[in-house]
């Protein structure tokens, strides 16, 4: 079955999975904006001590499918991870940093052994909830705005800057998105501690940061999505593979392709739906709404940085260097073998499901921190 499938739609098949994953990502980056909430929301250490055990039970749901998209990415685009990755390998390094801080943190916070104090923990995880957030954000950005790299005959990479891709965050329009990422998260942290802490004060407090994490947000969105659609984009010809701009070549995407352009407004109302529901209606529930137009928003954005002909890692600085899902692809038969071993993501996505409402089953309260048992 495989072998009668063309190398080009296994191409745009993986990148569909590259997108997904990346899109599930971002919504499971809310325990990242859950940490960075610690003490906005925790004003004593039984509460935060409730807020990092109520997120400590999805941490690994986030670490878990970060590790999964870029190993997918490294397997299905491997010029890419090798253009990125070994060029713009500061950001990388900070972002991997920030990640090994949270796994530390959740590992030795409760121990009685912790010599360094629960606290110090407790600022390990805001520190990878605000560099995870916004670094990640602003690396995607350069899927649409490029970055300063060129290949040689041999595909072998040099980075035009010494900043070694920290030079994104000079880009207001990267920027712009790494800050929207970083308040969605923390809107979608909020709705998690509705969804899954008992606790009156910590409630109070999250209706209050509702507010102040959801305007900006809002704002930080509308300009990135507002400059992107009327920026040029990168487009390539596919019968000679020549890199040139397109003028409103994002927007161009979405209309040309009509069933992203209604995902795409269908991500952004159940976003919306979702902060309106926990402000106005029942709290606890807008998890769903807003969680559900979280990834098929970040999908859909994916997608059009990389199909109907265009550039999903443009070069700023040598456009014919610019990578597209048909020039840095793995080879045929290698799509196709993997494509055969991604029928499991959906019975892997069944398990998280079935995990997720075990481990939330029941709000987390002061009883249960004091029952003992495992913290973290």
């Amino acid at each position: 079955m495989i072998a009668a499938i063309s190398y080009s739609l296994l191409q745009e098949y993986w990148w569909a999975i590259i997108s997904l994953l990346g899109a599930l990502l971002v919504f499971l980056m809310f325990v990242q904006g859950g940490q960075s909430l610690l003490f906005t929301i925790g004003k004593t250490e039984m509460q935060r001590t409730m807020l990092v055990n109520s997120l400590g039970r999805k941490w690994e749901f986030t670490f878990t499918t970060l590790v999964t998209f870029g190993g997918a990415f490294f397997a299905s685009f491997p010029l890419f991870y090798a253009t990125s990755f070994g060029g713009a390998y500061w950001v990388w390094m900070l972002i991997l940093f920030s990640f090994i801080l949270q796994a530390v943190s959740y590992e030795f916070r409760s121990k009685p052994s912790n010599f360094l104090g629960a606290k110090t923990y407790e600022v390990f995880l805001i520190i990878n909830g605000l560099m995870g957030t916004i670094l990640i954000g602003t690396a995607v950005g350069t899927f649409f705005n490029g970055a300063q790299f060129s290949l040689n005959d041999y595909n072998q990479v040099n980075w035009e800057t010494g900043a070694r891709g920290l030079e994104a965050v000079l880009n207001i329009h990267n920027i712009s998105l790494g800050l929207s990422v970083f308040f969605l998260t923390r809107v979608l942290a909020l709705q998690y501690f509705n969804n899954s802490i008992d606790d009156n004060e910590i409630a109070l407090r999250v209706r209050m940061q509702m507010w102040v994490n959801a305007i900006p947000f809002l704002a930080f969105f509308l300009f990135f999505i507002g400059a992107l659609f009327l920026k040029e984009g990168y487009a390539f010809d596919p019968s000679t593979m020549e890199v040139f701009t397109e003028k409103y070549k994002y927007m161009n995407n979405l209309l040309q392709m009509p069933l992203l352009f209604v995902l795409f407004m269908l991500g952004v109302l159940l976003v919306l739906w979702g902060i309106f529901s926990d402000l106005f209606f029942k709290p606890g529930k807008g998890i769903w709404y807003s969680g559900a137009g979280t990834v098929v928003t970040v999908f859909v954005l994916f997608l059009i940085a990389g199909y109907n002909n265009t550039c999903y890692y443009p070069s700023a600085f040598d456009l014919q260097s610019s990578l597209t899902i048909r020039n840095s692809s793995s080879s045929e038969f290698t799509l196709g073998v993997m494509a055969i071993v991604s029928i499991m993501v959906p019975f892997v996505a069944a398990y998280i499901w079935v995990a997720w409402k075990a481990i939330n089953k029941k709000k987390i309260d002061e009883n249960e921190m004091n029952e003992g048992g495992h913290k973290y």
